[in-house]
């Protein structure tokens, strides 16, 4: 043991002979988080210097660690993102109340981090205090404030923003729920700021906004370019856009990188006549409405496309094309017609085992595939899509991200065993309606080495089939589950996967008020939760009622 410990030291000295004066040449150019996680493990030394020269900070959730400890490790770092509520809350499957708050995380950035010059809140919930405070403290060095899918604040508060913060040059507010009070916020950023690059409130519900203000910012703010066209436009997204409007883009479309279609009023046909104009085309979002066709036409014109995003269209009698359905052809035709794509998110309405292992032939780019497939055909040409997806894994060996949401039958326990064992890079997975047993989800759980983040929805599994592959999924940092065999309500077999420093909370199911279709109020069942996580601060204590923490020491468990 001695003689270790002396092989150690000497390890930890020779790293450490490097010179200060090298290191700091050195670290500015590494930036890859888990570059700089593995440069801080070599010696203290390089812990230490981390420590001082690391610049952005991502915190995946707020409740895995605490702002003192943040402050203990980083004192002199300029970006800061942190996420609250879970992935699935912008689903509507989290209480509004089960936390995320920011409160605490502002008060300490208001009294330690001095350097701070961009923060990035996501799925949080802030209060109106919470942006005076930051404004009366950071306002004027702060250069980005990013309130994604916030929930909490007001209009008052965004006051404080636009009166304070005159170096911002980013205000980014997008599908917040803000209450609107009053349109003076806006004003305010009018009348002090110079700076502004970038303003969006898109998908807010604020209403009560002045144009001459916006003239007025277009102005001042002389990188400002959102109020017309720009000569150099390569990014577009058309809200609310039909038909007769689309000559509008046509004498950009060479142009046009990325285009955003998610909500613009355009049929199959008009996908086609827009998308074959844009040949230079590297990031296309857009709805179902795209069709097998749209497909066929992207995979012809757009040969650089990265990333492809295509969400399910409204469900509303008349909002959608008749040829609006996406299945194994048009993913086909895209396998092999956009070799550089690296990104997939897609609703289908039909697959087959032959379309996914045309994307493990031709897709050898693809670091983050997902897949849903609706429930509006009665049948689906080839199930289960083990054979499938067992091609599409191990021909993308690149992938990082995957997410696969099928219906009851649509992958055997054979399927599931294949995920385990041909994703070796994957870290984070989304698992919906997939597998048949206890037995499927060991099988998986024996391979994924690298998988930090687990997702599941609508499976069969039990709570202590659960615990067993948490154990055996030894990366494993974060678990979400929604629908699965309680075998009581207090959840004690899931305390099977209890370890140290790891959290595990259950939120029992409870009817929820959703409107339906037609706008009619419906009551439905919502299933149990099961959230599981690594946490160096210990349990949290705000917890609402809705949630309840499961302590092993209170079973009287040992860890």
């Amino acid at each position: 043991m001695e003689e270790n410990d002396n092989k150690w030291n000497k390890k930890m000295t020779s790293h450490s002979d490097m010179s200060d004066e090298v290191l700091g040449c050195v670290m500015p150019y590494i930036h890859d988080p888990k570059d700089r996680d593995a440069v801080s493990l070599v010696c203290w030394r390089w812990y230490e210097l981390d420590a001082l020269t690391r610049k952005h900070i991502t915190i995946a959730l707020c409740y895995t660690t605490s702002p003192d400890r943040l402050r203990r490790r980083f004192r002199h770092f300029e970006s800061l993102k942190l996420k609250g509520k879970p992935r699935a809350s912008m689903f509507n499957l989290i209480p509004e109340d089960w936390g995320g708050y920011v409160t605490p995380w502002v008060n300490e950035i208001a009294e330690n981090f001095n350097c701070l010059k961009s923060a990035h809140f996501r799925r949080m919930i802030v209060k109106d205090s919470d942006l005076e405070i930051l404004a009366r403290s950071r306002g004027k060095v702060l250069h980005v404030l990013k309130l994604d899918k916030c929930s909490g604040f007001s209009t008052d508060g965004l006051l404080h923003v636009g009166r304070l913060c005159r170096q911002l040059r980013t205000l980014f507010l997008e599908e917040s729920l803000i209450i609107e009070n009053d349109g003076q916020w806006l004003h305010e950023i009018a009348i002090n700021n110079s700076v502004l690059e970038t303003l969006n409130f898109y998908m807010t519900d604020l209403v009560k906004v002045s144009f001459e203000d916006l003239e007025l910012i277009a102005r001042n703010c002389y990188k400002y370019t959102a109020v017309s066209f720009p000569p150099k436009l390569c990014r577009l997204g058309l809200t609310y856009m039909g038909k007769n409007e689309m000559p509008i883009v046509f004498p950009f479309a060479l142009l046009l990188k990325k285009l955003d279609l998610l909500y613009a009023l355009l049929d199959t046909e008009d996908h086609c006549l827009l998308i074959q104009r844009c040949p230079n085309l590297e990031v296309l979002e857009t709805r179902n409405v795209i069709g097998d066709r749209g497909l066929e036409v992207l995979a012809r014109s757009c040969k650089r496309l990265k990333r492809l995003r295509i969400e399910r269209g409204a469900d509303e009698q008349g909002m959608e094309d008749e040829e609006g359905v996406v299945s194994q052809r048009g993913l086909m035709d895209l396998a092999q017609g956009c070799l550089e794509l690296e990104y997939l998110a897609v609703y289908v309405s039909d697959i087959t085992n032959a379309s996914l292992a045309y994307m493990g032939t031709y897709s050898k780019n693809l670091c983050d595939f997902r897949l849903v497939l609706l429930d509006q055909e009665e049948m689906i040409t080839d199930l289960p899509l083990d054979n499938g997806v067992r091609d599409l894994l191990r021909g993308c060996k690149k992938l990082r991200r995957f997410a696969l949401y099928l219906r009851p039958g649509g992958l055997s326990d054979v399927g599931l065993s294949y995920i385990g064992q041909y994703s070796p890079k994957v870290r984070w997975m989304l698992l919906g309606c997939v597998g048949e047993s206890d037995a499927g989800l060991l099988e998986f759980s024996r391979g994924c080495p690298s998988l930090q983040k687990l997702e599941m929805r609508g499976c069969c599994f039990s709570e202590h089939g659960l615990a067993a592959a948490v154990k055996q999924l030894t990366s494993l940092r974060y678990l979400w589950v929604q629908g699965y065999r309680a075998s009581s309500q207090s959840g004690l077999d899931l305390l099977a996967m209890a370890r140290p420093f790891w959290n595990i909370e259950l939120i029992p199911s409870r009817r929820v008020c959703m409107t339906n279709q037609v706008g009619e109020p419906v009551v439905v069942e919502n299933p149990a939760h099961i959230l599981a996580y690594y946490s160096l601060a210990g349990p949290r204590t705000d917890f609402p009622d809705t949630v309840i923490p499961l302590d092993p020491l209170v079973a009287g468990l040992e860890l």
